[in-house]
């Protein structure tokens, strides 16, 4: 057995025993059912909102809202990074705002958005964006930090074009933090967008979550926190099977 492989069979132990461990409390009613109802039950009531095509709608709505804000999010974040990442005196003035970034409460504006989008998807994409840009752009700058000099002194000698350069040496040099600037990126856009359905949107999973909260419905509002855990599981467990996928790539080469 690799190491890789005894790491990741141990996450799933302790993820599968920590549900186990819930699911016994909730049917013992250690965990009284007001509070929260057993992982077997939130699963059951998923599985039947699957037939209706209210879920089907909230998901298309949440994820390709998510989806919007990570693309944009991930480009001008990697664009802006590089940028600060050449011009030193403007990364000395900007690393103060960049370490404080997220101090700033930024739900705030969500209402001012509101006003000058209009109730629609534009503001969620917005507050997805912004609070997953400067996770990006750190992500960046680190990466970028780390590219060996000797490996682009090399490209100089061989005489590499600027973009063959990039795409060569600096990308592979700076990949780990750059997948790491990328789960990050994806995991801020999905607690921006869901976030912001919370607090007024018209549709969407956090908007159905929310709605289920108000009507004191436990099956349903479990059962769509499960599911949006479960898909964020899922999507930073495929970034970080591509993240080692690369890495032992680049190890061969």
């Amino acid at each position: 057995m690799t190491r890789n492989t005894a790491i990741g069979l141990t996450r799933i132990a302790v993820i599968a025993g920590s549900i186990a461990l819930v699911e016994l409390l909730c049917q013992r009613k250690i965990i009284s059912p007001l509070v929260m109802i057993p992982p077997s039950e939130m699963m059951t009531s998923l599985w039947h909102m699957f037939g209706s095509h209210k879920i089907w709608d909230d998901i298309a709505q949440t994820f390709s809202t998510v989806a919007l804000s990570f693309v944009l999010s991930v480009a001008a974040g990697f664009g802006f990074g590089a940028l600060i990442h050449a011009l030193p005196r403007v990364r000395r003035a900007l690393d103060p705002l960049l370490a404080s970034y997220y101090s700033i409460p930024f739900f705030v504006f969500y209402p001012l958005l509101i006003a000058l989008f209009g109730l629609n998807t534009i503001p969620l994409i917005v507050i997805g964006f912004v609070f997953a840009t400067a996770a990006m752009v750190i992500s960046t700058l680190n990466g970028l930090d780390r590219v060996p000099r000797v490996m682009t002194k090399t490209a100089r000698i061989l005489r590499l074009s600027p973009a063959r350069a990039v795409w060569s040496v600096t990308l592979p040099a700076a990949a780990p933090y750059l997948f790491t600037g990328l789960k990050l990126a994806l995991a801020y856009s999905f607690i921006g967008v869901i976030a912001g359905e919370f607090i007024l949107s018209g549709g969407g999973l956090g908007f159905s979550i929310a709605y289920a909260y108000n009507d004191f419905d436990s099956q349903t509002m479990y059962a769509l926190m499960m599911f949006v855990l479960l898909i964020a599981v899922v999507m930073n467990g495929a970034l970080h099977v591509w993240e080692q996928h690369m890495l032992k790539k680049r190890a061969r080469a």
